[in-house]
C-alpha cells in the first residue's frame, strides 16, 4: 500500500467513553477504517482535556477521570478520507473531526497487506 505524496489528516477528538453500537467510539472508527482498507490508523489517548460543555477530565492520581479525552488519527488520501466522512457523520455524536493537508515524507510497511491481523 502506498500514500500520496499529498495526503490529508483526519484527526477525530472524543472522550474515551463514547460509544457506537456497543464499542468504544475510536476502536469503531479504526475498525471501519480498516475495513475500507486504509493505510493505517492511531489512538491517542490524553492525559488531559476539556471540550464543548467546558467539563475538565484528567488522569490525576486522586482523581481518576472515566472519560479522557481520544485522539483517533488517520493518514491518508482525500479520496480515501470522503469515504470514511460519512460514517463518522453518523458515529461522532460528541465530539470534533478536523481534516488537514499533510506531506508524507516516508511510509513503510513490513508487511504486505494480505498479512495484516
Amino acid at each position: 500500500m502506498t500514500l500520496p505524496d499529498e495526503s490529508c489528516l483526519l484527526r477525530v477528538h472524543c472522550g474515551e467513553s463514547d460509544r457506537h453500537r456497543g464499542l468504544p467510539l475510536y476502536e469503531a472508527i479504526v475498525r471501519k477504517a480498516r475495513e475500507l482498507n486504509m493505510a493505517g490508523a492511531t489512538v491517542l489517548r490524553g492525559s488531559m482535556g476539556f471540550g464543548a460543555a467546558s467539563r475538565i477530565h484528567t488522569a490525576k492520581v486522586l482523581r481518576l477521570s472515566e472519560d479522557l479525552p481520544v485522539v483517533v488519527e488517520i493518514i491518508e488520501s482525500r479520496e480515501k478520507i470522503d469515504e470514511l466522512l460519512p460514517h463518522l457523520e453518523e458515529m461522532v455524536l460528541d465530539g470534533v473531526v478536523t481534516l488537514e493537508r499533510v506531506q508524507v515524507v516516508l511510509y513503510h510497511a513490513k508487511r504486505a497487506a494480505a498479512t495484516r491481523d
